[in-house]
């Protein structure tokens, strides 16, 4: 029986290729990060504060009600009120003055010191991990006897032999820092190196600058800024130690590490004068290290937490 042409089977589609995926725009990836960075509240609350604290850094002298500096011994030892917010120190100075202005030494030591010891440690660790061998070596043991002493041993011991200023307690913090991040842009560059696009680059006959600065670098910028919001919280826990010893900013300047001396003596009888220097420091220390926390999360969703 032969089958009329109504039932015939129809002959089936022809297979449609599917349409080529594209690339996200920067707009879409921009999207993305910030969605994960909203269904993180702690690295949300993070951003946050330390937006917070760097906006205080650069308005401070614009904001603070009286003039840090400026001694009234009328005014001595007074409590919390309206007309000083923080309290007053020994010398009748206005603690809310002095902690604005403090913060912006210790943004300054904590931007500036990540930014001196990335300078130097970013290249070596590019150099050993590219090159290996001799420069490995080299850059390998150098590092390893920075590190034989904690940080702030090495930031102290800088210090005092450069001297006590803001200047030098940044370059003491700086060189402190260098060796571990030395030791993540060399990991960084040991894993880069042996993927399809580097060797690519390098059949194409692409250069060890055009490798280690177009291909390797770039694509180790992600875990080189986690690297930095870590840094910057013990940056400002050493510039605090610093001061707080004598080797950092020198007084009358105001710095959370000098109020925190100063407090010493009083402390039994005017507690807000270790109390609120001592809060913002936690408070600045821990919102950037949630900062740290929500940017490894972006940038690296795998390995972050969820």
């Amino acid at each position: 029986m032969t089958l009329s042409p109504s039932t015939a089977a129809a002959p089936a589609p022809a297979a449609t290729a599917p349409p080529a995926s594209r690339p996200p725009t920067r707009a879409a990836r921009l999207a993305t990060s910030l969605r994960r960075l909203r269904r993180n509240r702690l690295a949300l609350v993070g951003a946050v504060l330390s937006a917070v604290f760097v906006l205080v850094a650069l308005i401070a002298p614009l904001i603070a009600p009286y003039d840090p500096a400026l001694p009234d011994f009328d005014t001595a030892l007074r409590e919390p009120s309206w007309s000083h917010w923080l309290g007053t120190d020994d010398l009748g100075r206005d603690q809310l003055s002095r902690v604005l202005v403090g913060v912006t030494a210790s943004m300054q030591v904590g931007v500036l010191a990540v930014l001196l010891a990335f300078v130097v440690a970013v290249p070596l660790g590019l150099v050993a991990g590219y090159y290996g061998k001799f420069a490995d070596t080299a850059v390998s043991r150098l590092t390893d006897t920075m590190l034989a002493f904690p940080f702030l041993v090495l930031a102290v011991g800088l210090a005092a032999v450069m001297g006590p200023s803001l200047e030098n307690a940044t370059i003491a913090i700086g060189i402190s820092q260098i060796p571990g991040i030395v030791r993540v842009t060399r990991a960084e560059t040991l894993r880069l190196k042996h993927l399809d696009y580097v060797g690519a680059a390098t059949a194409n006959g692409g250069g060890d600058g055009v490798i280690l600065f177009r291909h390797i670098l770039p694509n180790a910028t992600s875990t080189l800024i986690v690297q930095a919001t870590v840094g910057i919280p013990s940056a400002i826990i050493g510039e605090a130690v610093l001061s707080f010893l004598g080797l950092g900013v020198q007084p009358p300047s105001p710095s959370l590490g000098v109020m925190l001396s100063s407090a010493q003596p009083f402390i039994a009888d005017a507690p807000w004068m270790a109390v609120f220097p001592g809060l913002v420091i936690v408070l600045a220390t821990l919102a950037f290290n949630l900062l740290g926390d929500g940017v490894r999360d972006i940038l690296d969703p795998r390995g972050g937490s969820r």
